[in-house]
């Protein structure tokens, strides 16, 4: 037997203002998008926003529904939503916020494992690495790719 052990480093941030210009941008996309969330269950509105290569930003909110689990997270709608718009074009990043009623939390808003798992796929698709931003009132967490979130990424077929 032997003990093997999983680093991860990420860069953590206290405002937009310590941020590279696309990063900011892309953050600020993401709290708009929370206003397109329907959430009247959870009250828990996330907006996500992904950057592609040709620069385009395409934005996804969580939409709930009274069956559950039929709504989607943001994460996965803004994932979606850019992979069918964009099928030619990688992504390149992706930012979440999100909160209680539509004000963004105090602390940064993860995805869930399905979510991480949509991430891997598109990440593989490029070839590249995809960056993710969490997006808290005071402060954002960047991980330069989506192994750093999802480590192990389920890549077996």
């Amino acid at each position: 037997m032997t003990i093997q052990e999983i680093n991860i480093k990420y860069q953590v941030y206290g405002s937009v203002d310590e941020m590279n210009p696309e990063d900011r941008e892309l953050v600020a996309e993401a709290v708009k998008a929370m206003q397109g969330a329907y959430a009247p269950y959870s009250h828990f509105h996330v907006g996500a926003a992904v950057r592609m290569s040709n620069g385009q930003i395409v934005r996804g909110a969580n939409q709930e529904n009274a069956a559950f689990p039929s709504g989607l997270c943001a994460e996965r709608t803004a994932m979606f939503a850019a992979g069918a718009r964009y099928p030619d074009k990688d992504m390149l990043s992706i930012a979440i916020a999100g909160g209680v009623m539509g004000r963004l939390g105090s602390q940064p808003a993860t995805p869930c494992g399905a979510c991480r798992q949509v991430m891997a796929q598109y990440q593989a698709k490029s070839g590249k690495p995809m960056s993710v931003l969490m997006v808290a009132s005071g402060q954002i967490l960047k991980f330069e790719k989506v192994d750093d979130i999802l480590p192990l990424i389920f890549n077996s077929i």
